[in-house]
């Protein structure tokens, strides 16, 4: 009899709990853009960083003790360049385990999601650090061309306490804009809006999940590259294509936090970290579950400020031997330079830092033509002398050197598009030099709000003599006047021209807008691709000679120049202050 009553007592209470609610809170949470900023000092300049993936830990490792299992820690890319720390796992010490994956391990990521950066550093090194991390890294778009299918897991259920959340991964697919062939040769990059239209129905129909978040490596601001990539497609997709709970945006560097309305009339968060690790994008999901179904959520999202954490001193013990790895390899000196070089004076005029380059460039190359841009903002290197650190601050990125044939008709036409994007049309002496962005909206760093257009892609050209007028507009600034040993130039002669990869795969449009050669017709004008990195090349250059006397070749210069001059004196204070 006590048998029955004890079985009666615990069928009632079971059909008792069947009908109760329950709740669950979860944390997602993104990283994106870290660029290799691991630890809290910078090894280009020697000097504290802010953010980074040593705070990141601090702030997982305490979120955990609120939420428990219930977090999703995710990265959107962009991870394995900027720093010298990720460029000596890519290439230096390419046997140890990569410390990326290693950190990421450490601080226990769910997912990751490829950049175009990482793109960059090529198959076999991004093929080592997916091998290496203990979780998925996604890639809805990228797509092996021998199958026809992802060349990455696509997406990843994620199941916390009863909630079924799916992550969806895509990269923009601009990257054959940019980045040669050869580093990421079997793999093709599809739209983002067409893919997430099937990936979203298949997520819905077959996996019945209950919370949707979109990790894209894209921006908002959508651009049409060559008219054939959307490069910030993040936006359109969170709008267009109806199902997703979250998008975590990347990619652009700009912080984002807001909640949208998709075309079928519902709520959309988007959020940005921007990059570097200074702030996380921080989603919080409050799930109420009854008979184990979801019958209600509600989201919620925030930028939290990694800067109020302090840094994690076990992280720092776990990887202080890749860290001191990374030390003793930029401190590695290879020359003297006799004088101050900075990117400042490379905005008005002939600069020792761009002309740098551009010699190198042509020893290297033995083109005739160079074209280069100040790839960093505001940097400077001191005279003295140079170590290997240096060389992130002269040469910003892993950019492969290229030789292209080009007509002197486009190399001119190339120098309109790029002084058009650099300069303002002057109507007196009281104008602008360089446009501005008068109408900006305040976001991102210096650069971005003062300038119209990025300065990674004002070119200029050595080898040539010219004069950039800038009172006339496009298409009537930029007169050749000769070859730089004195001969004739002419609009109809190929030239062998000296650039790098980014710019010769199209980046910054500079060849095809500019100089109007199709997209699919550049790979046919190079002639020759180097096997490694410009900067390389450039740390081999001064080892050899050892002392490095920069010299402004005045090449070329702004006209009127009594204008320029005038014009010059207040846009520096604009752009750079006293």
């Amino acid at each position: 009899m006590n048998k029955f009553i004890m079985l009666l007592c615990l069928s009632i209470a079971s059909l008792n709990l069947c009908g109760q609610e329950k709740t669950v809170k979860l944390k997602i949470l993104e990283t994106s853009d870290i660029h290799g900023n691991f630890f809290p000092y910078c090894f280009i300049t020697s000097q504290e960083l802010e953010g980074g993936l040593s705070r990141v830990s601090s702030l997982i490792k305490k979120e955990r003790k609120t939420y428990g299992d219930n977090i999703i820690l995710l990265d959107n890319g962009d991870i394995l360049q900027g720093q010298p720390t990720a460029y000596y796992y890519n290439y230096i010490d390419s046997t140890s385990n990569h410390l990326c994956a290693d950190v990421m391990n450490y601080i226990g990521y769910t997912v990751g999601n490829m950049g175009n950066h990482d793109v960059e550093a090529s198959r076999p090194v991004f093929e080592r650090w997916i091998e290496n991390c203990n979780f998925p890294i996604l890639g809805a778009n990228i797509i092996d061309t021998l199958t026809n299918e992802p060349y990455l897991p696509p997406y990843q259920i994620v199941e916390r306490d009863g909630v079924k959340v799916a992550i969806l991964g895509m990269v923009t697919p601009a990257i054959p804009a940019w980045l040669p062939e050869n580093l990421w040769s079997g793999l093709r990059f599809d739209d983002m809006e067409e893919t997430a239209h099937k990936w979203v129905k298949h997520l819905q129909e077959v996996e019945k999940i209950d919370v949707l978040i979109g990790l894209f490596h894209s921006g908002q601001d959508a651009l049409r590259i060559s008219d054939m990539y959307n490069e910030n497609a993040a936006l359109n997709v969170a709008i267009n294509v109806p199902g997703f709970d979250v998008v975590m945006m990347g990619h652009d560097h700009r912080q984002e936090c807001k909640k949208i309305m998709n075309v079928a009339g519902d709520s959309v968060w988007v959020i940005n970290p921007a990059n570097d690790g200074n702030v996380i994008g921080d989603i919080t999901v409050t799930a109420v579950l009854k008979d184990g179904k979801v019958i209600d959520k509600n989201i919620e999202g925030v930028l939290t400020d990694v800067n109020a954490y302090p840094i994690d001193e076990d992280y720092m013990k776990q990887f202080e031997s890749q860290y001191n790895d990374v030390n003793q390899f930029v401190s590695k000196k290879l020359g003297t330079l006799t004088e101050d070089i900075s990117t400042r004076s490379a905005f008005f005029g002939p600069s020792g830092f761009v002309d740098l380059i551009h010699q190198l460039q042509l020893d290297i190359s033995g083109a005739e033509i160079s074209l280069a841009a100040p790839l960093s903002f505001d940097a400077t290197v001191n005279k003295g002398d140079i170590f290997v650190s240096d060389m992130f601050n002269f040469y910003k990125y892993e950019n492969l050197l290229y030789i292209m044939l080009l007509s002197g008709k486009e190399v001119k036409n190339f120098l309109e598009e790029s002084y058009y994007n650099w300069t303002n049309q002057m109507k007196s002496s009281q104008d602008h030099l360089l446009w501005f962005n008068d109408d900006a909206d305040g976001y991102g760093n210096r650069e971005r709000y003062k300038l119209k257009n990025i300065s990674f892609n004002f070119d200029s050209a050595a080898g040539i003599i010219y004069t950039v007028d800038v009172t006339k507009p496009k298409g009537e600034k930029i007169n050749i006047i000769s070859m730089a040993d004195g001969s004739s130039f002419s609009p109809d002669k190929m030239y062998k021209v000296a650039l790098n990869s980014y710019r010769g795969n199209g980046g910054g449009e500079l060849l095809t807008k500019g100089a109007g050669i199709a997209q699919e017709e550049l790979k046919n004008r190079i002639v020759y691709s180097s096997d490694k990195d410009l900067r390389y090349y450039m740390i081999q250059y001064i080892e050899k000679r050892d002392t490095v006397v920069p010299q402004v070749l005045n090449q070329w210069k702004f006209i009127p120049e009594d204008w320029v001059k005038s014009a010059t004196d207040r846009d520096y204070k604009k752009l750079f202050g006293n």
